[in-house]
């Protein structure tokens, strides 16, 4: 019998330092950063207001990568997803090193130094799908919105009643 198990990690954070962008010897292309995320509390013992900043190292591969190289910049607001994932390895010295990184295959930059909102940026095999399913979307709408025309009757020259402010929320 198998036991199932989940590495799931989302962080929504900011960039500590400009991704850098490298490629492995048969042209993969393979971008790391460091993302800062940050929490705050009220102590129970003192009731003060307490803080702490977690730093993040993530890795993208491939066309991701190659994105992340491109658009992200030191202190940029960006939504990541992926895996965590421990690696070990020795230096010359032959010291023992272990990191912990967070592996992503989704990432949605939040905002840049221009102030604007991005769209969100995934993997080459989710993109495929959601753009074929977008596609499709699309197509639907726009045959729905044809078939509404022709059934629902003009509402030119009608006052429309303001609803906004019986919305609760």
């Amino acid at each position: 019998m198998s036991v199932r198990s989940l590495n799931k990690v989302m962080l929504i954070g900011n960039l500590t330092r400009d991704p850098n962008l490298r490629f492995t010897p048969n042209g993969t292309a393979v971008c790391s950063f460091g993302l800062a995320t940050n929490r705050s509390w009220t102590s129970n013992d003192s009731g003060e207001k307490q803080e702490r900043v977690d730093f993040h190292n993530v890795v993208a591969w491939g066309k991701l990568a190659e994105i992340c190289g491109q658009l992200l910049h030191k202190g940029d607001k960006t939504y990541v997803e992926g895996r965590i994932q421990n690696r070990d390895w020795k230096t010359e010295e032959g010291a023992e090193r272990r990191i912990t990184e967070v592996v992503i295959d989704n990432m949605m930059l939040l905002s840049s130094r221009g102030g604007y909102v991005a769209d969100n940026v995934e993997g080459e095999e989710q993109a495929d799908k959601k753009s074929k399913s977008k596609t499709k979307a699309k197509k639907d709408e726009e045959e729905f919105d044809s078939e509404v025309e022709e059934i629902a009757p003009s509402t030119e020259g009608e006052e429309v009643e303001d609803v906004s402010d019986d919305i609760p929320f």
